[in-house]
């Protein structure tokens, strides 16, 4: 309902799209209610170039391992009973590689995805995170790797023996086979940022074996050794020292900046709605969102419809700052009597509209009400350059000298800190519009939202409303003749 209604069963759509100006490990997915939990799966896009257009030596052999959760319910199922109660859903019941759970699960051992590998080869292993809620960390025993992009962005080569991965990111890490022949597990078990006092989570691990080709199958697999699943140090270490590989003609970062905002991310509480039957009416429901904003689904009419067709419908004054400024990350806001209506929030349809081709800075800050984790927040439609990240509350003064504005990793999910904050700039110009042929460079309403599926059936979400520009080709083009209606 952001920029099309819901495909509906039974029927079709076809997406079309021009690839312009990308390269590398993206990905696709449903995304109605949890119905991603299934319906997701790799986009490759391959250097026009072939392998000698890589700012890296090509590897020898590609694999894509995407990390998955898995519940034994039906997961639209799982959702509605948290909606009814407003509460938190059912954890997963498990975590998978490619689709399956691996050997440390029950019944599930004869199907572990397994790699088959070949001593002093390379190999280019594409980790996309389809989980639903779980962040990992991920490695493999007995070797190291080197990142060299993320999100479809290359990066300067970073070694590692542990990639980091929030919901929505990809990471691409070549990995040579130089360890002594043998099975070994590679392994994704959860990062749990919000600590043991947090809501409860799936703690299990999947598991995949790589196993070189010159041994006996059934030797018994390595297991790496994991960081704790609280370890935030090992996850900040890892996401802080990205840097972009910048190639002449890539984006750099814009220096004048159009449109600052500040936005804290969290949860929240609201009423129990009538629908909730099973909802606390003293407590309240659970929600979540952005500058007190708690975001809605339009009912009928998608926004990109709304926007094509000059529809004035939808509010578009969504806040650039919080309602009030306060101690964000302390945990009192949950204690303090007089701080407890800082948790409540407001269920509405807020748009932020920007002009086209504007430089946008946005402050995304963690807060603790309700406890402090880590947002996975994802950008439709742009990349934008990470300038900074830290723990604790945005300093302005302390933060602006520490902006990498030469090498910045350019991303579409940034991982903001538990208890922290991150900047993250765009410009709204990037190349495309999904329901045209035609370029529409930028030109549509595009969403920003918390890629933990839960939180953004909570709410936790806003959208950009990016107006038409002077030139034909940064006008909205009409809906295709199959475009889904509702």
């Amino acid at each position: 309902m952001v920029t099309q209604c819901s495909i509906r069963p039974g029927n079709n759509y076809t997406y079309r799209f021009n690839v312009t100006g990308q390269e590398g490990t993206l990905w696709w997915h449903a995304h109605f209610s949890l119905l991603r939990v299934t319906v997701y799966g790799a986009l490759i896009i391959r250097p026009r170039g072939g392998a000698a257009a890589l700012p890296f030596s090509p590897p020898d052999h590609e694999a894509n391992i995407l990390l998955g959760e898995w519940w034994n319910a039906n997961p639209i199922d799982v959702l509605n009973a948290a909606y009814i109660s407003g509460s938190a859903p059912n954890v997963s019941d498990a975590f998978t590689i490619n689709g399956q759970p691996g050997d440390l699960y029950n019944c599930s051992k004869k199907h572990t995805y397994k790699l088959e590998v070949v001593s002093g080869k390379t190999y280019w292993l594409r980790i996309i995170n389809a989980a639903v809620n779980g962040q990992f960390f991920f490695k493999v025993a007995g070797h190291n790797f080197t990142v060299v992009a993320v999100d479809a962005t290359y990066t300067k080569p970073y070694e590692t023996d542990v990639v980091v991965i929030a919901p929505g990111q990809t990471v691409d890490v070549l990995m040579v086979a130089n360890a002594a022949p043998g099975n070994y597990y590679m392994a994704a078990r959860p990062y749990i940022s919000a600590g043991p006092e947090g809501p409860l989570v799936d703690l299990s691990t999947t598991t995949g074996i790589v196993k070189y080709a010159s041994v006996n199958s059934s030797s018994a697999p390595v297991m790496p050794a994991l960081p704790g699943l609280y370890d935030t140090p090992t996850a900040h270490r890892f996401y802080t020292n990205l840097t972009a590989l910048v190639r002449p003609g890539d984006p750099t970062v814009p220096l004048a900046v159009d449109e600052e905002m500040f936005v804290t991310i969290g949860s929240g509480i609201v009423p129990c709605s009538p629908p909730q039957f099973l909802c606390n009416k003293t407590t309240g429901s659970a929600s979540a969102s952005m500058n007190n904003v708690s975001f809605v689904f339009p009912p009928a009419t998608p926004f990109l419809v709304a926007h094509y067709n000059n529809l004035s419908i939808y509010k578009t004054d969504f806040p650039d700052n919080p309602p009030v400024f306060f101690d964000f990350t302390n945990p009192a806001v949950n204690t303090d009597p007089a701080l407890r209506p800082l948790r409540n929030t407001v269920q509405d349809i807020r748009l932020k509209k920007v002009k086209y081709n504007a430089t946008v800075e946005i402050v995304l800050q963690n807060t603790a009400i309700e406890g402090a984790e880590n947002h996975p927040i994802h950008l439709h439609s742009f990349n934008f350059f990470v300038l900074a990240q830290g723990f604790g509350n945005y300093n302005a003064t302390a933060a602006v000298s520490s902006y990498n504005l030469v090498d910045p990793q350019v991303r579409n999910t940034i991982a903001v800190p538990a208890g922290g904050w991150a900047v993250i700039r765009f410009v709204a110009n990037n190349p495309e519009s999904p329901i045209s042929r035609s370029m529409s460079v930028g030109v549509g309403v595009w969403f920003m939202h918390c890629h933990f599926d839960i939180h953004l059936a909570l709410g936790l979400g806003t959208a950009f409303w990016v107006e038409n520009g002077d030139t034909p080709d940064s006008i909205l083009p009409p809906p295709p003749p199959d475009y889904p209606t509702c």
